[in-house]
């Protein structure tokens, strides 16, 4: 049996990397998806594969950092679907870079309003939903940066993904009884185009250095971190909440 199965999940995020490959892999394990971004041309494209490949998806283009679509995108799950069971939120931007004594005020506030406040507005509005149908399963993209290991530049991307963390453990303790579970998914390194070896103007020893943190020697895949948000959004981690979870192929561990 699919492992979503008659299940309604939102994806933020869902134009590129981690969350267009949620996106599919959802869909294919059963799940009818609503998903947002800011390209509506993309979406549109995803949404139309998922179709073609005999899933159900539904889309709406927005900013993660507005609360209406929050509330437009879990009333939209609702009308289309019938409601709200699973939500991986996964948007989030690498945000402004440079040391704190460099960084501007309005870079500060922009990357955490993206990345910890969008997910923030995003469970106000999904938990009433789930909480209507008996429970649900809200997941979070953060990151080892700012949990396991710091790197020069990335205070404010790491203070926003370690805040997720402090955000899940929050709603854990908050939803268990109502049967909503609440966890962080950490990925390491992984191939999409915002990877900081991606990003144009890196250069080529700059991949290279990224793969060679990671004891596994490579980035990750996006397909391989949907995987581990599969598991935490199904019933298989129906004893998981308040967890963060590392996804990082040991870059966590490695040393040398």
């Amino acid at each position: 049996m699919a492992r979503l199965e008659g299940k309604i999940a939102i994806i933020t995020g869902a134009s590129s990397g981690i969350g267009r490959s949620a996106a599919r892999l959802f869909a294919h394990e059963g799940a009818k998806v609503v998903l947002t971004a800011r390209r509506k041309d993309a979406l549109a494209e995803l949404a139309s594969e998922i179709a073609g490949a005999g899933g159900e998806a539904a889309m709406l283009a927005g900013d993660v950092r507005d609360e209406a679509l929050h509330e437009a995108l879990v009333n939209l799950a609702a009308e289309r679907f019938g409601g709200l069971d699973i939500a991986f939120n996964n948007a989030g931007s690498l945000g402004a870079m440079g040391e704190v004594r460099s960084l501007t005020l309005e870079g500060w506030r922009e990357t955490l309003e993206t990345n910890l406040t969008g997910a923030f507005l995003a469970a106000k509005h999904q938990i009433p939903a789930m909480v209507a149908r008996g429970g649900g399963s809200l997941v979070f993209t953060s990151s080892f940066v700012g949990h396991t290991a710091g790197f020069p530049g990335t205070a404010a991307y790491a203070t926003s993904k370690a805040g997720l963390i402090g955000l899940v453990q929050s709603l854990a303790v908050e939803l268990g009884a109502l049967r909503v579970r609440a966890n962080a998914l950490l990925p390491g390194g992984t191939d999409t185009p915002s990877n900081v070896a991606n990003l144009p103007g890196a250069a080529p020893e700059t991949r290279a250095f990224v793969e060679g943190l990671h004891a596994l020697k490579r980035m990750a895949r996006p397909e391989e971190i949907a995987e581990a948000a599969l598991y935490l959004a199904s019933d298989g981690a129906s004893f998981v909440t308040g967890a963060a979870l590392l996804v990082d192929g040991g870059v966590s561990v490695m040393r040398t």
